[in-house]
């Protein structure tokens, strides 16, 4: 949503003695590649900073700002190189020890998501998130650091590497680690676990996150997951702080097989979503046949606002993304609500029975 200055700071740029809307018009036009569809979108960005400025924020404020910039410009880049690699964040622990069975567990994880050529995203600390960096290798894993005076030191995987990215504040660590995720795998943890798989839950329920599988994974006879889904469906569903189809969102396995199968699962014919103005759109690998088509209408029906569900060729609204001009698009008015339930149609047009051979 383009950005809607106070009366105060609106008079105080047109009042200013040099004109500074003329000013960051040309070092917007100046800085942005030619016929760039992203123009309007810098302009406001440097709009925002010069408002700032002339408001003369506290320091702190200013830091913060400057910091935050700085830090996602950095991410941006590192991470155009990995743009079209599927990626899977792993967290758990850092104080899990290389001799308990959890941490075999996630360097199993980490080969086997190499070996399915996914990508390994950790904290890029010890534990779990050593574990699985070293079952991955270097070249298949991204290490998000956070900078802290204590227990937090890159794993010898990624340190030193351009794999690795250190991060001042935990809230823009927190949104690559879900900005980048195709899946989560979430192993048992401590606070910052537990807080990560909260966060991740309530941005898919809300749908300020894609949807993506979640898994929970533990060791066989393992009950740190178990009993955590047991309270959330006691105190969260059962009082109704959550739709009963919101557990759909997540799924506990004990095996590296299950957790990566999972996945892979859900790619088999989802490739990935994205809103077009009104219209939800799910690109997908394979079209489905008019009878799977005909099931949505009556089994789904629930999430369209109007009209049901269109299977429809590339649009020239995803200009943006031209590499996925040949996937089939299924499109309907989704009500932006029900992602428990969104997520039970992913599952259904995932059986290879419904697709047109």
């Amino acid at each position: 949503m383009p950005y809607e200055p106070d009366d105060y700071l609106s008079r105080h740029f047109q009042t200013s003695g040099t004109d500074l809307t003329q000013k960051v018009e040309e070092l917007a036009t100046l800085a942005v590649p030619g016929g760039s569809p992203n123009l309007p979108l810098y302009r406001e960005m440097l709009f925002t900073v010069a408002r700032m400025a002339q408001a003369d924020r506290n320091r702190w404020d200013a830091k913060i700002m400057l910091q935050t910039l700085r830090e996602m410009e950095h991410a941006f880049c590192t991470l155009e190189q990995f743009k079209r690699r599927r990626k899977v964040t792993v967290f758990g622990s850092a104080r899990t020890p290389a001799n308990h069975p959890l941490y075999a567990q996630a360097r199993e994880l980490g080969k086997t998501l190499a070996r399915y050529d996914l990508m390994v995203i950790t904290g890029a600390g010890g534990g779990i998130m050593a574990a699985a960096h070293e079952g991955a290798g270097l070249e298949n894993s991204l290490g998000f650091n956070i900078t802290l005076p204590f227990e937090q030191h890159a794993n010898r995987t990624v340190d030193g590497s351009s794999n690795l990215l250190s991060f001042h504040f935990f809230f823009l660590r927190k949104l690559f680690f879900v900005k980048e995720a195709d899946a989560l795998v979430l192993c048992p943890g401590g606070f910052g676990t537990l807080d990560e798989a909260l966060e991740v839950l309530t941005l898919i329920q809300t749908g300020k996150s894609p949807l993506v599988p979640v898994v929970l994974l533990d060791q066989p006879g393992g009950r740190y997951w178990e009993q955590g889904l047991q309270f959330i469906e006691e105190q969260l569903a059962d009082n109704h702080y959550i739709l009963p189809s919101d557990m759909n969102l997540m799924r506990l396995v004990y095996s590296v097989e299950d957790a990566v199968e999972e996945i892979a699962r859900f790619y088999s014919n989802f490739h990935s979503s994205r809103w077009l103005k009104d219209n939800f759109v799910i690109r997908l690998n394979h079209r489905l046949n008019e009878q799977a088509l005909a099931h949505l209408h009556e089994a789904f029906s629930d999430l369209c606002l109007r009209d049901g569900f269109h299977q429809q060729p590339y649009s020239e609204l995803e200009q943006d993304e031209p590499e996925f001009t040949k996937l089939t698009r299924l499109a309907f008015a989704f009500n932006g609500r029900d992602h428990g339930r969104l997520r039970e149609l992913v599952n259904y047009i995932n059986l290879p029975e419904n697709w047109v051979e």
